[in-house]
């Protein structure tokens, strides 16, 4: 696929975001059966449930969710997905779903967990162990985090798989070292072929980090330096990745780190959009010597590179800031150190 100079509106977005590659559509090939997205109304579902559909047309994607957002669920079903409003921490919901045979989880809670540590902790591993014991018989490819590891040299090209998972303090990142557990116990005991994504970092035009970073520079807006360096990827290249992770499970499940391959400098990042703005970025605090991230190797030789690299990304997010076109809202709060979200 070509890819655009810029971006018209949110349906060229959409439309570009969920169109599948060969790899893609190959890989889905040597998984038989249906497709289950299991927390599909978030930040990524409805775009990775759109790109499975388009790129396994004769077959059922099923998304579930509590269907929250106006609107959700019709622009789903209008794209072909059915669509099941359930919650998850209800064990009678989650026994009445359909098991079928290939799982994508991506629920879980992230922003407001200081003050309602509970809830965290009920969705980021009881929820885990709920699904995991009702689809002990399907592959599940579950999203997690890069955040289960501890902060690393910035020069160190990021934490491997093999790093151990011993996350700084936070509930957040804490709670998803423990879903990872989850997952893992009830793989080894039922034998579930599954992979543990560890993600750092998508990228859509309307939320993420880049998008974090060109608001404030156009704004004009002090950038903290404190976590001063990240991964990203584009969020078509991530969800390729996930789906196609459903051709590569292993039993026991195993983690396999998911982003770009650069470790980037967010002084440098605001450069760049200042430049494309004529702006001169302010900043505040010093870089750590490290930070939350990950090296990609290991997804690199199953995947290859992403698509869309780092200078295009960067060119895009200038584009759409500047056009003043749509944002969630949604900051990512990259530069937390202190695990409170």
């Amino acid at each position: 696929m070509t890819l655009p100079d810029r971006f018209r509106d949110v349906e060229h977005l959409e439309e570009v975001m969920t169109t599948p590659g060969a790899a893609l559509i190959a890989d889905l090939e040597r998984v038989p059966g249906d497709l289950i997205v299991l927390g599909v109304g978030g930040k990524m579902g409805p775009t990775l449930a759109r790109l499975a559909r388009r790129a396994m047309p004769s077959r059922r994607v099923v998304g579930v969710a509590r269907f929250s957002e106006p609107g959700l669920r019709d622009q789903l079903q209008r794209h072909g997905i059915e669509c099941i409003a359930a919650d998850l921490l209800d064990r009678r919901q989650v026994e009445a779903l359909p098991r079928l045979p290939n799982v994508v989880f991506m629920a879980g809670r992230k922003f407001g967990s200081t003050g309602s540590e509970e809830l965290t902790w009920a969705m980021n591993a009881h929820v885990p162990a709920l699904i995991a014991e009702a689809f002990a018989k399907s592959r599940i490819v579950a999203f997690s985090t890069g955040c289960v590891y501890p902060y690393v040299d910035v020069q160190s090209g990021g934490a491997t798989e093999a790093t151990q998972a011993t996350p700084p303090p936070g509930i957040y990142a804490n709670s998803c070292v423990a879903r990872e557990g989850m997952f893992l116990h009830f793989s080894k005991l039922h034998g579930t072929p599954g992979r543990i994504i560890r993600l750092n970092y998508s990228i859509d035009m309307r939320y993420g980090v880049l998008h974090d970073v060109a608001s404030k520079v156009l704004a004009r807006q002090t950038l903290d330096l404190s976590m001063g360096h990240v991964n990203v990827i584009w969020q078509g290249d991530a969800n390729t990745r996930v789906l196609r992770a459903l051709a590569h499970c292993t039993s026991p499940t195993t983690p396999l780190n998911v982003s770009g391959p650069e470790t980037i400098s967010i002084r440098w990042l605001a450069g760049e959009f200042g430049q494309r703005f004529g702006v001169t970025p302010q900043f505040t605090g010093k870089e750590a010597a490290d930070a939350w991230l990950v090296n990609t190797e290991a997804s690199m030789r199953l995947f290859g590179p992403p698509t869309v690299p780092l200078a295009r990304m960067i060119d895009w997010v200038a584009d759409w800031v500047q056009r003043g076109q749509a944002s969630l809202g949604k900051p990512t709060h990259y530069e937390t150190r202190d695990g409170t979200y």
